[in-house]
């Protein structure tokens, strides 16, 4: 019998919720009569409506205090509107329970709890304690389920209760059952809650005046007004006293009457209350009497449930005809959007069509500009986006600090919950230890001993109703942090999601703005350099893609990954070309480089990042070499580098061995010195740290080169050193580490004489590139035969200096990486990754001197580090070391018979020039001659 009140009045609606206007507090609705029947038996399946009065703290000067106010949930916008009555038409003012945190305080006056939000926090007395715990416990459902349900589709109102599908309701008897391990569900309180408590009298106050709410002036006034008429109403009636009204302005006048334009008033878009079409004289009738002002929470009468078939009926058909005509609405809604979509993709396929058969570039000009303006819609798209992730990390913050809030002040709960515990402790011993040992002290008269003992009894009461007081504020503060919690990591999760969709977003931008940017070149390259006007445009169209910058479209958002004028090793993003073909081509490469970058990031960098944070301490193994062949992140390079490096040359290091050679060359200078001095300009032009005046990296390499020129004498200093100095300077910043990497790639890797002034070894691996080029790509091989292209121009310096002015620095690193843990083959490996990359490019080329072009600058074009990594060590068939050395050591033999035979040559040259007599034959003039004149 404890519901049986409330239940009976929460009879089911035919009517949506969808169509229901927030904040309503739904009073009891009629059914058809075919309904009706069934309806007791659906009563208790029927969900409760969580309203109710409470006590409101609030007002300023002499009237601040408790003041009474009705309460009720709106379940779609998550808020809790109030009002001074259940019979206001207008609420006072709402709280968002979408992000609030709830509390009660055991040590506060008995019913007292808070609702704390981002802005405010408003403190709220129940009647009882069961009452506080009920409306805690129930906010706490409705802000769950409100975070855990999808969003109902707008346009179909019966679509609504299916959101709550049985998955979520699987998860929310889930999310229930771990809140009653902390505290156990609380009963609804007879005739306090629901709409039940409608029915009983509004709390009285000392002061009428003190109940008022001055700060809400106008609203009061309008629900005073709003009262008066419906009092009015009812008396004139004639239909017996207000509390029996028939219902009948619950349905229609929800439907006929928009909400008021006031601010603080819920539900007041025109869409939630759609216009009835014509009805018959009896239903105007019925719709005229049943018009009243605005009532936003209407009156709750025990006279509703008189039945009225014939009205009933009316009111049902007239409730159906509402709901189907907002059905036909959404419906040709729907319809629209369906045609303006089929426009759209009629335009585009004729748009297309006109560009293959237009024979002009005014027409391919005006696909441009098209594409342009796509361009700048997804450009908005990203911005919103981004706006939307920027208001989510907000509330996340909020959300961790009303955590550590929370936290925080368990703690110091359960600190004076010791405490007291302690006290009772101590108390407990005295008491038993004076009831079997009592003191010796003179008697005490029997009436004194009693009030003593009784004192000391209702002492100890106190504290077990404290103790229990905070027992349950312990249970209730612990649910309250496990759903927050939960909450909290949900939305973590959906700016997760949504940060990896902004970064999907801009990296199709970025393909976009590139396929834009390519269009523009071959449109260029087709124009050639007649001046037209249309030559003349594409000439504009280019200054302004060249001096576009991803950060300058969205400066008023936030940019999940600028693109920015240096990497994070100082490399130009855009390289310096100084042709203007080759500069769009630049901005191409920088746009392809960060959409596959932003394509990777949470695909495969950080799985990546991953892995390498939970490695723990290196050793070498099949999975460290897996992981530095997909490439080491930077902040762990550093310290992977410096492992690399000492495995090599852990048998050449000597403490303050660095230091010594530096000081050899104070004494005196080195022969290498002025050569050195020659290169440290040219190296890495398009790096800043190499390039700005202020710079100290200049100066670092210059002692790095001048210390290992003593540590090999027989090599000193060879043009490319420079260059592998530079790249362990950028990686390793500390000189020594430099040195010792410098060491280790010409001393351990590279094989003997590869630096030396004959550059035997280099040429040898020459030699070893062509066989593996003919035996893994003889297509290509054939094409560059067929025009006497010759590949050792471009891959001797690849292998001399380890690829370091070829590839962009993303994938150079990389590179190196497994490099300084593999060795050379890896050289080998992505060279002839490289050709496979750009095979069916080369292919495409018909031209000897076109060819030759291409080469120069075509390793820059590689943006995909993945696809790179992948065909060197998947698509190639493997070929390890001992092949390696076999074909090294008969391509020697062959460089040595072939330099042998050389100098033979020289020196029969030789002999035979001496054998020749006087260099100045008769008749000629000497230089001594001429001299000895003048």
């Amino acid at each position: 019998m404890e519901g049986a009140h409330e239940n009976a009045a929460e009879s089911s609606s035919s009517v949506p919720r969808s169509e229901e206007p927030a904040g309503w507090a739904r009073g009891p609705e009629v059914l058809p009569p075919e309904e009706s029947e069934g309806c007791a038996g659906s009563l208790d399946a029927a969900p409760k409506k969580l309203c109710g009065y409470l006590s409101k703290f609030g007002g300023k000067g002499p009237i601040r205090g408790w003041k009474s106010r009705w309460f009720f949930y709106d379940e779609r916008k998550c808020q809790l509107y109030y009002s001074r009555t259940a019979q206001d038409a207008n609420p006072l003012d709402s709280i968002d329970l979408s992000s609030a945190v709830f509390d009660c305080k055991a040590d506060a006056e008995e019913g007292t709890f808070e609702i704390k939000t981002p802005s405010r926090i408003i403190t709220l007395k129940a009647a009882t304690k069961q009452v506080m715990l009920y409306w805690l416990q129930q906010l706490q459902t409705k802000r769950w389920e409100f975070h855990s349900s999808p969003p109902a589709p707008p346009a179909a109102p019966d679509a609504a209760p299916a959101g709550n599908g049985p998955a979520l309701r699987l998860e929310l008897e889930q999310e229930e059952e771990e809140l009653e391990d902390f505290l156990s569900p609380v009963r609804t309180p007879p005739g306090l809650v629901g709409v039940a408590a409608a029915l009983q009298p509004v709390p009285a106050k000392p002061l009428a005046l003190q109940n008022i709410s001055l700060k809400h002036l106008g609203t009061e006034i309008q629900n005073t007004v709003y009262n008066i008429r419906s009092n009015r109403q009812a008396q004139g009636t004639g239909h017996g006293p207000p509390g029996e009204d028939p219902p009948l302005s619950v349905g229609p006048q929800r439907a006929e009457r928009p909400l008021p334009s006031d601010p603080g008033t819920p539900g007041k878009d025109p869409a939630d209350s759609p216009k009835p079409t014509a009805k018959s004289s009896l239903t105007a009738n019925l719709i005229q009497k049943a018009k009243r002002p605005n009532n936003t929470f209407p009156l709750f009468a025990e006279g509703l449930t008189r039945t009225r078939p014939a009205q009933e009926k009316i009111l049902a058909l007239e409730q159906q005809v509402l709901m189907l005509t907002k059905e036909l609405k959404s419906q040709k809604e729907l319809v629209r959007i369906l045609h303006k979509a089929l426009e759209a993709a009629q335009q585009e396929k004729r748009a297309s069509s006109a560009y293959l058969a237009a024979a002009e570039d005014k027409d391919r000009l005006e696909l441009v500009r098209h594409k342009v303006r796509q361009i700048a819609e997804l450009g908005k798209r990203v911005e919103a986006l981004e706006r939307e992730r920027e208001s989510l990390v907000q509330a996340a913050g909020l959300r961790e600090q009303q955590v550590q809030e929370l936290q925080r002040h368990v703690q110091l709960l359960l600190e004076k919950n010791q405490a007291k515990q302690q006290v009772i402790c101590k108390l407990s011993e005295k008491v038993t230890r004076d009831f079997t040992h009592p003191p010796t002290q003179p008697p005490v008269p029997p009436g004194a001993a009693d009030r003593d003992f009784l004192s000391q009894q209702e002492k100890m009461e106190h504290l077990k109703d404290d103790m229990e007081a905070y027992r349950t504020q312990n249970r209730f503060l612990n649910s309250e942090i496990h759903q927050v919690t939960k909450i909290w990591r949900r939305v973590a999760e959906n700016e997760k999601a949504l940060l990896m969709k902004c970064a999907y977003l801009q990296a199709k931008n970025c393909q976009v703005e590139s396929k834009y940017l390519a269009g523009l070149r071959r449109l260029q390259e087709a124009a050639g350099g007649e001046a037209t006007e249309s030559s003349e445009l594409l000439r504009q169209l280019t200054q302004e893609a060249l001096q576009w910058e991803a950060g300058e479209a969205s400066a008023d958002g936030v940019e999940l990954s600028p693109i920015s004028e240096y990497d994070e090793y100082g490399f130009l993003t855009v390289p310096n070309y100084e042709m203007e073909d080759l500069k769009l081509l630049a901005k191409i490469q920088a746009l392809e480089v960060h959409s596959h970058h932003l394509l990777a990031h949470e695909a495969v960098e950080r799985p990546l990042r991953e892995r390498w944070a939970a490695l723990g301490d290196l050793a070498p193994s099949v999975e460290l070499k897996q992981l530095l062949r997909a490439g080491v992140p930077r902040e762990h390079r550093p310290r992977v580098w410096k492992w690399l490096v000492q495995l090599r040359v852990r048998h050449l290091q000597s403490p303050g061995h660095y230091q010594e050679l530096l000081s050899r060359g104070q004494v005196r200078e080195h022969p290498a010195a002025r050569q050195i001095e020659l290169d440290l300009n040219r190296t890495f032009p398009n790096n800043k740290h190499f390039t700005c005046p202020t710079s100290t990296f200049p100066d670092k390499l210059r002692r790095v080169l001048l210390a290992f020129s003593w540590q090999n004498p027989t090599i000193g200093y060879c043009q490319g050193l420079n260059r592998l100095a530079a790249i362990a300077l950028l990686v390793l910043e500390e000189e020594e580490s430099a040195f010792w990497c410098l060491v280790a790639i010409v001393e351990t890797i590279m094989p003997a004489d590869y630096y030396s002034k004959t550059l035997t070894s280099s040429q040898v691996d020459q030699r070893v590139l062509q066989d593996l080029l003919l035996e893994k790509l003889p297509r290509l091989m054939a094409h560059l035969g067929q025009y006497r292209v010759d590949l050792s121009f471009l891959t001797f310096n690849w292998f001399l200096v380890v690829f370091a002015d070829s590839l962009i620095s993303n994938i150079l690193l990389r590179v190196w990486d497994a490099f300084l843990y593999e060795g050379t083959k890896v050289v080998f490996r992505y060279a002839l990754a490289i050709f496979k990359y750009n095979e069916e490019e080369i292919l495409r080329l018909q031209d000897g001197l076109e060819i030759y072009q291409y080469l120069r600058f075509f390793t820059k074009t590689i943006c995909n580090s993945q696809k790179l990594m992948t065909i060197a060590f998947n698509d190639m068939n493997p070929f390890p070391m001992k092949q390696l050395r076999q074909l090294r050591r008969a391509h020697r033999e062959r460089l040595e018979a072939e330099l042998h035979e050389l100098e033979q040559l020289k020196a029969e040259y030789l002999e035979t020039r001496s054998s020749w007599g006087p260099a100045v034959p008769d008749g000629c003039t000497s230089e001594d001659e001429g001299e000895g004149e003048a």
